[in-house]
């Protein structure tokens, strides 16, 4: 008798491009474009290059580009070093129906594969749409505990279906490929996220590198589980596990149902998503009645329970700060801006951001939560001085798919990311190759444009 996984499976060995609407190809290739971005951008942070040269010494016969670099590695080393610079500047996709980030979890590893293996396009994308589809389902039936990071966790199962449907898998092939990764997938913490260190930043590189091990291991004859993500997640990673969610409405997708890599959002303010509640709010203050920072005597920001956990008013480094709400909004205030130029130095240090974040309380609102589209995420209200008190409530971020932005809007974010590391000539350049993806006729056409044409200076 059928189950969920045989259900997936089939689904990812039916996926085919020439069947997917057109609004699906669409968002698979924004989707992709955008995560090509964060990836270069990120690429360039000091800790990112040395694991580039690592990566490519580790294996020197590799045919797999590291974004950024003028170097190769083999698939695994590059899916690794890829997606881990990927997630460094917190501006990678996520999909709040999924509770993660299933493109960080799936395009490195599959552009990786792709190109090791002289692939075209169009298989890339059919893969990044089925491995999306997979890891975010996947994800939406897992409510995990309270410390469980989400990231790495099914994103080893993204990684491993994208690259089993690359090599045209069977259905039993792929459901054993998803057991088998189901079986490796990291189990990590919010810790190391929440106190600034980087080794969180290795998460969807180490699932994506076991992902890629989990499609060779089952053709070695491993074996694992029958349902291992009911094992995995249904035990130790999560406080409940549904099956029948990862398949709901799975039949109707493009037949009335959306693809889930159509509803996903982007990042358009570079830190956590759990911050962009309040940042929109304060934003959206900051347009309509304009202040100075000096003229603010206190904030409260009432947000989704985990953000008790974002309180810290005086993070100690760049990805500390993302993971700040006081911090988030103090700068947003004195800045106005929340790219990444805010939670980098000479902003970490700024006097003002620090005075102005101790002024900011945080509370939590049980009935609040990101994955509700029907009720806010955030309040947000300013005391000023003057005796004024400005008030704003976000319920869906804009860049959400409930409250999108123009595809313009990815464009520009995808060359303000990739120009500093690329040149923006050759950041166009590789705007429009994601734009023709499924002409390409090897991904390594793509791949070309995605490092600087001379080597930098570190």
């Amino acid at each position: 008798m059928d189950d969920y996984l045989d259900r997936l499976a089939r689904f990812v060995e039916g996926t085919r491009f020439d069947a997917l609407p057109a609004t699906t190809v669409a968002a698979a290739r924004l989707v992709l474009l955008d995560t090509l971005g964060a990836i270069v951008a990120g690429s360039a942070l000091p800790e990112n290059a040395r694991l580039a040269a690592l990566a490519a010494a580790r294996s020197p016969q590799g045919r797999a580009t590291l974004l950024g670099h003028r170097v190769r590695a083999d698939a695994f080393w590059a899916a690794l070093t890829n997606a881990t610079a990927g997630v460094a500047l917190e501006v990678d996709e996520g999909n709040r129906l999924g509770g993660g980030h299933p493109a960080i979890h799936v395009v490195p590893g599959a552009l990786a594969v792709a190109e090791e293996q002289g692939l075209d396009g169009l298989r890339l994308l059919e893969s990044i749409v089925a491995g999306y589809e997979v890891c975010s389902r996947l994800g939406g039936a897992t409510t995990q505990r309270a410390n469980v990071h989400s990231h790495g966790t099914w994103g080893t199962i993204g990684t491993a279906v994208a690259v089993a449907k690359l090599a045209q898998a069977p259905a039993a092939a792929i459901r054993a490929v998803i057991n088998l990764a189901a079986s490796m997938s990291p189990a990590n913490s919010w810790t190391p996220a929440l106190d600034g260190a980087t080794i969180r930043n290795l998460y969807p590189g180490r699932s994506g590198w076991q992902g890629i091990l989990a499609v060779e291991l089952q053709r070695c004859g491993f074996t694992g589980l029958r349902d291992a993500p009911s094992d995995v997640y249904g035990t130790i990673l999560a406080d409940r596990f549904e099956p029948a969610l990862a398949v709901e409405k799975l039949d109707e997708l493009g037949k009335g149902e959306r693809y889930r890599i159509e509803q996903n959002y982007f990042k358009l303010h570079a830190c956590c998503r759990y911050n962009h509640f309040a940042l929109d709010a304060v934003m959206a203050l900051r347009r309509a009645q304009p202040f100075e920072a000096g003229d603010v005597m206190r904030v409260r920001v009432t947000t989704i329970p985990f953000g008790e956990r974002m309180a810290t008013v005086e993070p100690v480094s760049m990805l500390g700060a993302k993971f700040s709400i006081p911090y988030a909004v103090a700068a947003a205030i004195v800045l106005g801006r929340t790219d990444r130029a805010a939670f980098e130095p000479p902003a970490l240090g700024d006097p003002r951001i620090r005075e102005l974040a101790q002024k900011i309380e945080i509370r939590a609102e049980p009935t609040m939560s990101p994955r509700r589209t029907d009720a806010p995420t955030a309040q947000v209200k300013i005391a000023l001085s003057d005796g004024r008190v400005l008030e704003a409530t976000t319920t869906v971020p804009r860049g959400d798919a409930e409250n999108p932005v123009p595809a313009e809007e990815i464009v520009a974010k995808f060359l303000v990311l990739a120009s500093p590391v690329l040149g923006e000539p050759r950041a166009r350049q590789a705007v429009d190759a994601v734009h023709r993806a499924e002409t390409l006729k090897e991904v390594s056409e793509l791949a070309a444009v995605l490092v600087p044409e001379k080597a930098l200076s570190r």
